[in-house]
């Protein structure tokens, strides 16, 4: 990989996940009061809901999961099962790098997260939260998932705001490079159309989102917090991979004949709080470095920043699910090195 290919690779994955995570956002606040009455059932069917919703990319279902633990409404299994299933920010990354595999990941980490949920409730017993619940309950700030504008109705033009100006010039500039090939495919397929249509739809949702919605979450948390990280991070994976491969270094070859070391680095660098490092183990999964067993068992073991909520109310709380969970993708990772995965 050169690095002037390295630079192009890493706008155009930085893009599609700034355009993912945008449409999340807006899915996710849209809908925040299904979760609410889904949650009613009990059973195999609250804890399978409970791990669908930290399956969602990025941490707001995280997020979610873990105030409901913290509030009582969830066990302590089902919130050890959302996090094996949530991967935070890295989910949207290997749906940019290796979309087929990601789908794949989902469904074993759905599937998992939730047979390890039932078998530590069952073993342990359904506890729940035992640290001080808010005593308010779940807020939904109302007032952000009303009165939104009709789709395709932008605001005026002496009425756009700074923040829309920039995201609606950018997410132009993106179609306009995805359409003219200079990112992502060279050559028109299934994967440029995909391109196109969800950033289309974001376009549409950054031209017509109230301003607070737009200033708060899009702006303020997708475009300034999150994005410049996931670019920092694959950017600087691609140039050292590329800088190595110049020099001849025989990276992939070492890392294939000690592919245990690569596992205990999944593990340890899961327990992280936080999307980076697996961000590391994506882009070099899909760059054939590791094998797909040690991005199951980072995918495991890591859930991005959606545990921080639950370290700040009980770090006890959060070292014990963090302890489960790294046990969790030790077993499974293994289990598929075994298999040659």
């Amino acid at each position: 990989m050169s690095f002037q290919h390295a630079i192009a690779e890493t706008l155009m994955i930085t893009g599609f996940v700034f355009v993912m995570m945008l449409l999340v956002e807006y899915l996710q606040v849209r809908s925040a009061g299904l979760v609410g009455r889904w949650l009613q059932h009990g059973g195999v069917v609250r804890t399978a809901v409970v791990t669908l919703v930290a399956l969602v990319p990025g941490c707001l279902g995280a997020f979610t999961d873990v105030t409901l633990y913290t509030h009582g409404m969830i066990s302590f299994g089902a919130l050890v099962g959302a996090m094996i299933a949530g991967s935070g920010d890295a989910a949207f990354l290997m749906l940019a790098v290796a979309p087929k595999a990601a789908l794949g990941v989902f469904g074993l980490l759905f599937v998992y997260g939730l047979l390890v949920a039932l078998l530590v409730d069952r073993v342990g017993g359904a506890r729940f939260y035992r640290g001080t619940a808010c005593p308010d309950g779940i807020t939904l700030h109302e007032h952000e998932l009303s009165g939104q504008p009709s789709l395709f109705r932008p605001p005026r033009l002496r009425d756009v705001s700074w923040p829309r100006a920039i995201l609606t010039v950018a997410l132009a500039l993106f179609v306009a490079g995805v359409a003219l090939g200079l990112l992502g495919p060279g050559q028109w397929s299934w994967v440029r159309w995909i391109l196109l249509l969800v950033t289309t739809l974001a376009l549409a949702v950054v031209m017509t989102v109230p301003e607070h919605f737009l200033r708060e979450h899009l702006f303020a948390h997708v475009a300034r917090r999150h994005t410049p990280r996931v670019f920092a991070w694959v950017l600087g994976v691609s140039l050292c991979m590329a800088g190595l491969d110049a020099a001849g270094l025989p990276v992939a070859t070492w890392i294939g004949d000690h592919r245990a070391l690569a596992l205990a680095a999944a593990v340890l660098l899961g327990l992280i709080p936080d999307s980076g490092p697996q961000l590391v183990f994506v882009t070099l999964f899909a760059q054939g470095v590791v094998p797909l067993s040690v991005l199951v068992t980072s995918a495991v073991v890591q859930d991005g920043h959606g545990l921080l909520p639950l370290l700040a109310e009980s770090p006890r709380e959060f070292v014990k699910v963090k302890a489960v969970n790294a046990a969790a993708g030790l077993v499974l990772g293994s289990a598929m090195m075994l298999l040659g995965w």
